[in-house]
Formats: C-alpha cells, sequence, structure tokens
C-alpha cells in the first residue's frame, strides 16, 4: 500500500506543479495596451503586469515593384 499511496501522492504533486506552471504561462505572455502618453505612433505590451515595453509601429511596407505570379509565370516563358 505504500507504494500505491506515494503513486497518487506524487500523481497530485504534478498536477499542482502542471496547473501552476500554466497559470504563470498565461500571466507572463506580452498583453498590447494602449499607452496615450506616446500616441498612436507607438506599440506598447505589458508582461506579468510588471513589465512594459514600447517600440515604434512598423509602417506597411510598399514593395518597389508589385507583380503577380501569373506575370512572373508568362514573362519566363517567352
Amino acid at each position: 500500500m505504500t507504494i500505491f499511496g506515494l503513486s497518487l501522492k506524487a500523481l497530485a504533486i504534478t498536477v499542482v506543479v502542471v496547473a501552476a506552471a500554466a497559470a504563470a504561462a498565461l500571466l507572463a505572455r506580452p498583453k498590447p495596451i494602449e499607452s496615450a502618453v506616446l500616441g498612436a505612433g507607438w506599440e506598447c505590451s505589458q508582461t506579468a503586469f510588471v513589465l512594459t515595453t514600447c517600440a515604434p509601429r512598423v509602417r506597411e511596407v510598399v514593395p518597389a515593384v508589385e507583380t503577380s505570379r501569373k506575370d512572373a509565370i508568362r514573362a519566363t516563358r517567352g
């Protein structure tokens, strides 16, 4: 019976550890937040309610030459 009781205890500890790790992972992931002080040109995120980081927003990149796949295929065939 000692082995069976030890196994249940180990299983219970494992479940508690996994649940605590899952809760920590959910709290630690970065969440986007609004920053009225910096304005619309900045993107901020907060991690674990403690660490806040901000970076300038990345503007959408427009390619210099826009071609579709059909145009590229036709040009190589002749």
